[in-house]
């Protein structure tokens, strides 16, 4: 890790960013997929109540109509949901590790294990030399 440049630490630090952000907007999309799931469980129950109070028609057209509507034109929101995971996501994170590997040996987090190694060999520092005596008292 130390004889990466400080321009390599950066781009390791910006797509290991990148795929964290995606991770987090594929977990947006699960919340999606399953917000959405309840809903359409709803819509599913209201179905039922409307024909047993002798709504048919209104019954019909959630039945025909609504139920079975994709969430994005005809697809239903586990197929986006699979398609994000096994795509984009898969894509971006074999891609990163495939980055990483070739320019860090595969370490993560190059940037943080660097922050962590200097604030601890600062912390021992200031401790050994006693700076950090005074302020306590």
């Amino acid at each position: 890790m130390d004889e990466l440049t400080s321009r390599e630490r950066d781009a390791l630090h910006e797509l290991q960013l990148g795929v964290e952000q995606v991770y987090r907007a594929y977990g947006q999309l699960l919340g999606f997929h399953h917000s959405l799931g309840r809903g359409m469980d709803h819509l599913d129950e209201a179905e039922r109540l409307l024909r047993a109070c002798g709504h048919d028609q209104h019954a019909d057209a959630l039945r025909d109509t609504h139920l079975p509507a994709g969430a994005v034109g005809d697809r239903w929101s586990y197929e986006l949901v699979e398609d994000v995971r096994h795509g984009l996501l898969d894509d971006i994170t074999g891609f990163e590790d495939r980055v990483r590997t070739d320019l860090a040996g595969g370490t993560e987090h190059v940037t943080e294990r660097r922050q962590q190694r200097e604030w601890r060999n600062r912390a021992n520092t200031t401790e050994a030399d006693g700076r950090g005596d005074d302020l306590e008292q």
